[in-house]
């Protein structure tokens, strides 16, 4: 367990990661590349007006591209990443010419993290955010850099073994609150529940999260979601399982008869090959739907 409660994000993160991460019905590629020199460095800097970071202090550059195939839409898009430093400096260009710049500034005080991200040529999408991290707290606070920003506020306080917190936003425009959620969270060694209240008090999830065996990571998990509003219940379990060191399968199933599966294979360090699938139980006449997903790292 790590040290202090984390953040608001990190309440039921483990339960969600095992029952919804890595599942698709997508077809996606993504290839990351290392670079010692910058070549690039130069042109994002032009493309953003400033030196992000000077050339000669850059000593780690990384290069993704990512495509996603959703039915007959192709998406795509290339992020650069540069270090300097405690600075870390994000680049990403999607398929619609959008810019997306993310400057994060690690431990410029112990436990303080500030980013900075901006989303070009929608400059009011300009957002400075803090996170910082203590022993009995975890504070996360960003507003937008705009006339009327939106303020967003999530703070925790406790331990590492039971954290109580909120996650707020305040619409400075309309001056209404426009979330509201509260969590609490209880960890032990091998086992981690949470409860959240969201949407304003309208749903109340309760997540659990088990480690049967650590030496073939085999866990299990379940969420189960009530939505006062239209009084319906949404109750999803799952598990994952380690076939080898470098092959993992998951598998879930909601009450709505939805079923899904995945097998995961390192085929090379920090390379995944990733194959899903998903069939409605309550609709076997349906046809089945297959992702598949490649991850390449040097």
């Amino acid at each position: 367990m790590g040290k202090g409660p984390g953040l608001y994000s990190d309440i039921g993160k483990k339960s969600r990661d095992l029952l919804y991460r890595d599942y698709q019905t997508d077809h996606k590629f993504t290839i990351t590349t290392y670079s010692a020199t910058g070549v690039l460095l130069h042109l994002l800097n032009v493309l953003l007006g400033v030196f992000l970071i000077l050339c000669s202090d850059v000593k780690n550059k990384a290069i993704t591209s990512s495509g996603l195939k959703k039915g007959d839409l192709f998406l795509a898009d290339v992020n650069t990443q540069l270090r300097n430093k405690n600075i870390t400096t994000d680049i990403k260009v999607d398929t619609n010419t959008n810019l997306l710049a993310t400057v994060t500034v690690d431990e410029a005080a112990p436990g303080l993290k500030t980013i900075f991200s901006c989303r070009i040529p929608d400059h009011s999408s300009a957002k400075m955010e803090l996170q910082y991290l203590h022993d009995y707290a975890g504070i996360c606070t960003s507003v937008g850099l705009t006339a009327n920003p939106i303020v967003n506020f999530s703070g925790v306080l406790g331990t590492n073994v039971l954290a109580l917190g909120t996650d707020l936003s305040f619409d400075t425009k309309s001056g209404a609150i426009t979330k509201c959620n509260a969590g609490l969270s209880f960890t032990n060694s091998d086992l981690i529940t949470s409860l959240n209240l969201n949407n304003k008090g309208d749903a109340l999830s309760a997540s659990y999260y088990h480690i049967v065996s650590p030496l073939t990571s085999t866990a299990v998990g379940a969420e189960v979601t009530h939505c006062f509003s239209t009084n319906e219940n949404t109750i999803t379990v799952g598990t994952q399982h380690q076939l080898d060191p470098l092959t993992t399968v998951k598998a879930r199933v909601n009450n709505f008869g939805k079923a899904t599966a995945l097998i995961q294979h390192e085929w090379r360090p920090k390379s995944l090959f990733t194959i899903s699938g998903e069939v409605d139980t309550k609709a076997v006449d349906k046809t089945a739907k297959f992702g598949l997903a490649l991850a390449l790292k040097p």
